[in-house]
């Protein structure tokens, strides 16, 4: 059976998917697709925290599906910008289980990654799914990825 670990850029996929779509990512169809004839070695899903009792109940949902839930805490700066990505983060954890798995799949359409997609492919040899909204995933991260799998109507909550 197929080992593979699974990462969630949540502030991503939903910031893509609610831009393209106006709707929500299904996390549970997902997972059934992601998790099928396989075995999960670890299922990360990555966000940030504001505290709000809304954004708690969606991590239980998370968890309960089979995410291990990793939370950040909301930067607001002065200026008004706000901070809080997974970068670094998802990258350190996806080159620690490289090699325990077979394939790492990848939520996310963010460019930055392309850089730990390739080094998991020529280094560790494996296959790296990504699945992104394509008109909003970066080319570079389609183009590294063994295989992109849209984020479409079949991947949305009605």
């Amino acid at each position: 059976m197929e080992k593979v670990a699974i990462f969630v850029d949540v502030q991503n996929v939903y910031y893509t998917v609610r831009d393209a779509y106006k709707r929500h990512f299904d996390y549970n169809t997902f997972w059934a697709k992601v998790t099928a004839g396989r075995e999960v070695v670890k299922a990360f899903a990555y966000a940030i925290d504001r505290g709000d009792q809304k954004q708690r109940e969606f991590q239980n949902i998370l968890r309960a599906i089979g995410f291990e839930v990793k939370l950040k805490p909301f930067i607001q700066r002065s200026d008004g910008s706000a901070k809080g990505d997974w970068d670094v983060g998802i990258t350190l954890d996806a080159i620690e289980y490289a090699e325990q798995v077979d394939v790492i799949v990848l939520v996310s359409g963010d460019g930055d990654f392309d850089l730990l997609v390739n080094k998991i492919r020529d280094v560790y040899g494996k296959k790296v799914e990504v699945y992104g909204v394509p008109h909003l995933t970066a080319n570079s991260l389609m183009s590294a990825a063994s295989k992109f799998i849209p984020i479409d109507k079949e991947l949305l909550l009605v």
